[in-house]
């Protein structure tokens, strides 16, 4: 679900944090894609498929609706950063499971630092095709924005520019993921970036 909050998200996480469930269900569904997207690539490091990071994503809002009162923060910045802690829990807990490992305290932190350095090269990403982004952008996380604008492109665009961009893979790699040539895999990869322009210039 694309993030719709604005202006209202304050007040969201105020009323969540007072008790609402309502709001709180809602504050959490607009982080959707971007948990899910950093879900995806955890996956991918770690996990090798054993999950599908929709099943990740629902793990980490059953866990942050639980833990919600634990949550001292106030603004976006600060529950993205509280979000990826909960994330980072169910990843190790699934990687534990399936790996028959103990509790790794080393791993917990390596795994937290990933899932920061993947809202970072978002962000970076968000900068790279958006040099100045509205008011109503500013006053949101970019890397929520980028991840949501990827959730609105056709599967095959959000999968070349998450396996080239993202996961920086080589053309060679992508074309055999995608099961497709590398030229094609170029031109696809061209088209993907134009119409993810087009979708974040909406916020202008």
């Amino acid at each position: 679900m694309v993030s719709m909050l604005g202006e209202n998200q304050t007040d969201l996480i105020v009323r969540a944090k007072a008790g609402d469930t309502d709001s709180l269900g809602e504050l959490l569904e607009a982080y959707r894609s971007y948990l899910g997207l950093l879900a995806r690539l955890q996956i991918d490091r770690r996990l090798q498929g054993k999950v599908a990071p929709s099943d990740l994503v629902q793990e980490t809002f059953l866990q942050a609706e639980r833990a919600f009162a634990g949550f001292r923060g106030s603004n976006e910045i600060q529950l993205t950063a509280w979000l990826r802690k909960v994330l980072a829990t169910q990843v190790v807990r699934l990687y534990r499971h399936h790996q028959a490992k103990r509790r790794d305290y080393k791993l917990d932190r390596e795994l937290e630092a990933e899932l920061n350095q993947s809202s970072l090269i978002l962000q970076q990403n968000f900068r790279s095709r958006q040099s100045s982004p509205s008011g109503s952008a500013a006053r949101r996380e970019e890397a929520v924005l980028l991840a949501d604008a990827l959730a609105r492109l056709p599967p095959d665009y959000r999968e070349v520019i998450l396996l080239r961009n993202l996961e920086n893979r080589p053309f060679a790699e992508v074309a055999l993921r995608m099961d497709r040539s590398q030229s094609s895999v170029k031109s696809l990869w061209t088209r993907a970036l134009a119409r993810l322009r087009d979708e974040l210039g909406e916020l202008s």
